[in-house]
């Protein structure tokens, strides 16, 4: 089983790729875990992980969301990611949140905002940069993040009472998106996350998908995906970078030949740093260098 993972680590395709890729720089970090994120009257406290490199100035920040078909899995799930970004200098916040069917959408969307306020009021606390705070997640977290950053980038009336400008990211990482929900119909895991069938509630399977969101005020988005995608079909990530670059939208597109849904997370690895090299560049202004992480 390793010998065949292995064997598929470079076997990929990057479209709208940048010409080079600079060295990834490295520092140390620290760790501090369950920090509770959310506010005193919120339904169930919700807590993260907070990755600080010790690096000097103002950290360029990443919110970072599991995948689990809105369900199940925690940000336990993430941990190795998380650390791959802070040792390039990435301050990470690693977020679980509220699972269905308990909890219906757009309850998971509330929480991805309040993360996003929460690293915008202490980000003097922790020396984070509030004009660098970007978001990545894998799956439904990858839903989770795409959806909060176009909704901020819109005017729906999803950004109320939660959203507005400060949960815009600078940047979006969505590996595995589901990212157009009626091309699922109704299967299990959408149906108790949205609350209902397709053809009881079409407007929310409608509002709960990040490709109808799209504008020309998107964020830059790097998509990666399994090619044998059983799960969440290659197709829509194709859907959604079709989207973006009709509206003009910054983007990038890492093809996972041969790989499945699971797969493509299990040797993200190549994607991941193709990843944090796209976040760097949209995370610091154009006449800094990686070395200033």
């Amino acid at each position: 089983m390793l010998l065949m993972i292995s064997s598929l680590w470079g076997c990929a395709t990057h479209s709208d790729a940048p010409e080079s890729t600079p060295e990834h720089p490295h520092t140390d970090f620290r760790m501090l875990s369950d920090i509770a994120y959310t506010p005193e009257e919120w339904p169930q406290t919700l807590y993260a992980d907070l990755y600080l490199p010790e690096t000097k100035g103002k950290r360029a920040t990443v919110l970072l969301v599991h995948g689990g078909g809105w369900e199940r899995r925690s940000r336990k799930d993430m941990a190795w990611i998380a650390e791959d970004l802070a040792s390039q200098g990435f301050a990470v916040m690693n977020v679980d949140y509220r699972f269905a069917p308990k909890y219906i959408f757009p309850a998971q969307l509330h929480d991805m905002q309040v993360a996003m306020h929460w690293l915008h009021q202490h980000s003097s606390e922790y020396g984070l940069d509030r004009s660098a705070i970007s978001a990545f997640g894998f799956s439904s977290g990858a839903h989770l993040v795409s959806l909060m950053a176009l909704v901020a980038s819109s005017d729906s009336p999803l950004n109320d009472p939660y959203g507005g400008d400060p949960t815009r990211p600078t940047a979006v990482v969505a590996g595995g998106i589901p990212s157009d929900l009626e091309a699922f119909d109704s299967g299990r895991l959408i149906k108790q996350f949205l609350g209902g069938e397709q053809q009881e509630i079409p407007d929310i399977y409608r509002q709960a998908s990040p490709v109808t969101h799209v504008t020309p005020s998107a964020p830059p988005f790097f998509l990666f995906h399994g090619g044998m995608d059983m799960l969440v079909p290659f197709t829509q990530a194709k859907r959604l970078q079709q989207t973006l670059q009709a509206n003009n939208v910054d983007n990038e597109l890492y093809r996972m030949h041969l790989r499945g849904h699971l797969t493509s997370f299990l040797t993200a690895g190549q994607a991941v740093e193709r990843a944090a090299d796209f976040l760097r560049r949209h995370s610091l202004p154009p006449d800094s260098s990686p070395s200033q992480f």
